[in-house]
């Protein structure tokens, strides 16, 4: 519950600060609602690392990594009409040396919002979103038990509220109405009964499959969507995107929560230091458990906070 008032408050914070703001006004000097206004654009990102040992007296592995990360955007205002549109893709690996390759980071995020001006700074709104990833992920222990696959898990929510919006910089959805799909499209995690689907009902030696499990799991509840991105000093931006989603049904005081932040440090024009962090808390998320240090999973347990932190130079093409 502390991590839930903290957000909150966050929210809350960030609602007070940007009431204030004036908003941004209209590059092109024309008179308003004459023309369509379109604003497209993009950034790439990819980070390398590598670290080679030839006789080093201390010890240590050759390694390699790398992330590739793009984010694309349009977004459409024209009158009262307010259309944004992002896009972002995330992939990443890391090997040791005599070790298989690793996969380190994975996503495919996209999400569509339209917005009615309601009065100054508010739009009905209307939004839907995707995330899932591109392929498997493997606990990577001595049995590479798989934990993760493409659609599985992937979320689909859909929400009709009201959207906060003083300036390009900050925005606010809330939605008190609001339809959350969980996909497992992988036959093995849905009997195992991974990321809140309904589990296989087995025979009684718990081998064999009597009823495979279900693939999707039907959420309703209430979802805030908050994103918050400006320039603290010249050459340094802070960007934070925050979900939290409340299924009425079950457990509701059980918050969904996804934060993710990035903190980018311009070095010139494409070479770039960036930190980027993610937490996630969700109760029908299982988490693989080593339960006597053999390197295999033995079990999964739910409701842990999970946190990823990564830090990179990175070569960047903003475009």
């Amino acid at each position: 519950m502390k991590l839930i008032k903290i957000i909150l408050i966050y929210c809350l914070l960030l609602l007070f600060n940007n009431s204030f703001a004036k908003p941004v006004e209209d590059t092109l000097k024309v008179k308003k609602d004459s023309v369509v206004v379109w604003k497209m654009g993009g950034l790439f990102t990819t980070t390398l690392s590598q670290v080679k040992f030839e006789n080093w007296a201390q010890g240590g592995k050759n390694s390699f990594s790398n992330i590739t990360f793009l984010n694309l955007y349009v977004n459409y205002k024209k009158g009262k009409n307010v259309w944004d549109n992002t896009f972002d893709l995330r992939y990443g690996v890391y090997k040791n040396k005599d070790e298989a390759l690793m996969k380190m980071d994975d996503k495919i995020d996209f999400s569509s919002k339209y917005g009615l001006a309601a009065g100054r700074k508010w739009y009905y709104s209307a939004l839907i979103n995707a995330k899932t990833q591109f392929n498997k992920g493997y606990s990577y222990g001595k049995d590479t038990t798989i934990i993760s696959d493409f659609l599985a898990p992937a979320y689909i929510t859909m929400a009709l509220g009201m959207d906060y919006k003083p300036s390009d910089k900050f925005t606010l959805f809330l939605s008190p109405f609001s339809g959350k799909s969980t996909i497992v499209n992988n036959r093995i995690l849905a009997n195992r009964g991974m990321y809140g689907v309904e589990k296989a009902r087995m025979d009684n030696t718990g081998k064999n499959v009597i009823e495979e499990g279900k693939r999707i799991r039907n959420e309703f509840g209430g979802y805030i969507k908050t994103m918050l991105s400006f320039e603290i000093v010249k050459n340094i931006s802070f960007q934070s995107k925050l979900d939290m989603f409340s299924n009425y049904m079950e457990k509701a005081g059980n918050i969904d929560v996804n934060w993710e932040v990035l903190l980018t440090m311009k070095i010139n024009k494409y070479v770039s230091a960036n930190i980027n962090t993610q937490l996630i808390y969700d109760d029908d998320v299982a988490t693989a458990i080593d339960t006597n240090n053999d390197k295999k999973v033995d079990l999964f347990l739910a409701s842990k906070t999970q946190f990823k932190e990564t830090f990179g130079i990175s070569f960047s093409f903003k475009f």
